[in-house]
């Protein structure tokens, strides 16, 4: 039953990689056999990332990588290619976020969020697929979005917006390449604390939040890890286009 989950002689490229979701997808994909390259701005992090994975059995390397930057997308996956070979499964991870007002978010605050979480997972997404093409091997992409791409909290407009961007840029891409082999799908966790909110999870408003989920109370990282392996994995082979919520009801609750 666990064999269409292993990913035994793939190599994955996770970015955002340093902290929080990324971090934990780097490990279950390693520990599921994929040689994981893990790729962030913050490097001392990554360093450390690859070692826990190597003392766990794993195999990893460490790239630096920059998701706004065209070049620095390129010459992760150069590295990568020449650490473990093609890389055919992709985890656009990397995001930001930041509160306020819609009326009052700054143009900076928006077109960080614009960069970040929608323009690099594009570019992300396109420069495995050329790599795939070229190779003419099948792989998949999975690219991060959120519950707050299919509705909307308020004073998060950017980041609502690039979420549901997201989803709708999943769909496009899984149309294209899937006669290239290459499947492409949207994983939408609800709320797991990570350093980038847990201020909110911890605030008042993030009580509300906790309260308007059916399940009463937000997810453990573990509990994505099954759905993540089943969009990176043969046992997804048939899913492209999907956007797999995992939110604990969160999105069936009441208005």
């Amino acid at each position: 039953m666990t064999q269409p989950f292993s990913l035994d002689g793939r190599v994955a490229l996770i970015t955002g990689a340093s902290s929080g979701l990324g971090r934990h997808f780097s490990q279950v994909l390693a520990n599921a056999g994929a040689s994981v390259v893990v790729g962030a701005r913050r490097s001392s992090r990554l360093d450390e990332l690859v070692e826990d994975i190597g003392t766990a059995g794993g195999e990893a390397a460490a790239v630096p990588l920059d998701v706004t930057d065209r070049d620095s997308i390129g010459n992760a996956f150069t590295e990568a290619e020449a650490r473990f070979g093609v890389v055919d499964l992709v985890v656009n991870n990397a995001g930001v976020a930041s509160s306020g007002r819609a009326e009052e978010m700054p143009d900076d605050d928006w077109q960080v969020q614009v960069d970040t979480n929608l323009t690099a997972v594009h570019r992300v997404a396109c420069e495995a697929a050329r790599r795939l093409i070229a190779a003419g091997k099948p792989g998949a992409i999975i690219n991060v979005a959120s519950i707050l791409g299919l509705r909307v909290a308020p004073g998060t407009a950017a980041y609502n917006a690039t979420k549901a961007a997201v989803i709708h840029l999943t769909k496009t891409q899984a149309v294209e390449w899937a006669k290239h082999g290459i499947r492409v799908n949207a994983l939408c966790p609800g709320y797991f604390r990570t350093e980038m909110n847990q201020a909110l999870l911890d605030s008042p408003r993030g009580g509300e939040l906790v309260n308007r989920v059916p399940m009463r109370r937000i997810g453990r990282m573990d509990e994505l890890d099954g759905p993540l392996l089943l969009l990176a994995s043969e046992a997804g082979s048939f899913m492209t286009g999907s956007a797999l919520v995992v939110d604990g009801g969160h999105l069936c609750s009441s208005l």
